[in-house]
């Protein structure tokens, strides 16, 4: 059985340093993906697509092990893309005006066909009001400025500041989403504790 390792394939992604703000290049990659609005604290959609997400996630695992492809692969921790409609006013005070995509790198060999078998499969086992909403689908973010964050989730703001400071201490501008992946489980991690890579694509 042939084990895939994304974590590890993309280190430079998934683990950079609390200690600076760097740029990467983001390629081009697969996720599962679905679309809501609200502060993620208190939405119920928000929270029905975090159950969705997974459901599939989690089947497609399952499904491809036990396939004659034999792959066997970890699934990826939750990501998010956060925006306003004017990101001029895009603030960590309100949440209810925000917009979001939820989502997770699958590896390169999933395909459409693959996703859609398993969203089938977890209809049959679970009736979950988000489930139509998730599409599979090709992003390639590119060049983008990030770091590791250390600390709960509410008090992101300054080392936000801190990257915006950094894409304009280089001349380049902003572009795209606030992205943010969860590298902790915050039901079992101390808020001080809690690990997110915070990104923002620049040009």
């Amino acid at each position: 059985m042939q084990k895939i390792d994304l974590k590890k394939e993309f280190k430079y992604l998934y683990a950079p340093s609390a200690k600076e703000i760097v740029l990467v290049e983001v390629p081009e990659m697969a996720y599962l993906m679905v679309d809501g609005k609200g502060d993620p604290n208190t939405s119920q959609e928000y929270m029905d697509s975090i159950e969705a997400l997974y459901s599939i996630a989690y089947t497609l695992k399952f499904m491809l092990k036990k396939s004659d492809a034999a792959l066997d692969y970890g699934v990826m921790p939750l990501e998010g893309l956060w925006w306003v409609d004017d990101m001029r006013e895009f603030s960590v005070e309100n949440k209810d005006a925000w917009k979001w995509t939820s989502m997770i790198v699958q590896p390169d060999f999933v395909t459409n066909e693959h996703f859609e078998q398993a969203r089938t499969e977890v209809r049959k086992k679970k009736e979950l009001a988000s489930i139509d909403k998730v599409r599979f689908e090709r992003d390639h973010e590119g060049l983008s400025a990030q770091t590791m964050y250390i600390g709960p989730y509410a008090d992101e703001g300054p080392t936000i500041e801190r990257i915006h400071a950094f894409i304009d201490g280089l001349g380049r501008k902003r572009r795209g989403k606030h992205h943010e992946i969860y590298l902790s489980d915050p039901r079992r991690t101390a808020p001080e504790k809690l690990k997110t890579v915070i990104r923002q694509p620049v040009e």
